[in-house]
């Protein structure tokens, strides 16, 4: 009885609080990639979100439009900011040149240029998710390991076998294997959501690029 009054209760709080200084720093790293990559899908979910519906309608706007000019001067400048005004007001540039060799050519490179930047905006924070996905889990088990460790240490120099005496150190250090599956499986699942979304942008944008491309043909070769 003296010796079960000695045992405290373990709460999630007293967890983080008595863990041990490296235990502490590795909870504290996983706890600050989860709030990056939670921060990066809010950021990306308003991105896209503002991306396809100025898509949308620019896309009305320029097919109601006459000429690539025309289209050019009206809608491509309306929507200059978004990603496929920006291909038509490089097509257009390039057709203004009034060079008419290989013009279908040096237009698909101009518009090619545009999508390879917009690209690399597409994919901003990507790696964040790809990170924290891969590595996080192993770097909560490291701190898991480490607190067991600890606690074996424990059970050595108190001599004792009382599952009572060492069960707050191993609690706390199986709490950082949880933070990182925490940080890590959402990472993943925001990984794969926004792949999709780009590969299915990037596609948007080749089916543009092949529509310009297509009256670029029709009204200047």
């Amino acid at each position: 009885p003296a010796e079960e009054k000695k045992v405290k209760s373990i709460t999630l709080y007293s967890m983080v609080i008595e863990a041990s200084l490296v235990v502490k720093i590795v909870m504290a790293m996983l706890v600050l990639w989860s709030v990056a990559t939670w921060t990066i899908l809010i950021s990306k979910l308003l991105f896209f979100s503002g991306l396809n519906g100025a898509s949308d309608r620019f896309l009305q706007a320029f097919r109601n439009a006459g000429s690539l000019q025309d289209a050019a001067k009206g809608p491509g400048k309306s929507f200059r900011s978004n990603a496929l005004a920006k291909m038509l007001l490089a097509a257009a540039d390039e057709i203004g040149t009034g060079k008419k060799n290989n013009l279908s050519t040096r237009v698909a490179q101009r518009m090619g240029i545009v999508q390879a930047e917009v690209g690399e905006t597409l994919s901003s924070g990507m790696g964040v998710f790809a990170t924290v996905g891969s590595i996080a889990a192993f770097v909560g088990l490291f701190g898991t390991v480490y607190g067991i460790m600890n606690s074996f240490i424990g059970i050595a120099e108190k001599e004792t076998t009382n599952l009572a005496v060492v069960a707050p150190g191993i609690a706390e250090a199986l709490l950082a294997t949880a933070i990182g599956l925490f940080a890590a499986v959402p990472a993943v699942i925001f990984y794969n959501i926004f792949a999709r979304r780009i590969g299915a942008y990037q596609t948007r944008m080749d089916n543009f690029a092949s529509e310009v491309l297509v009256r670029v043909s029709r009204d200047h070769e």
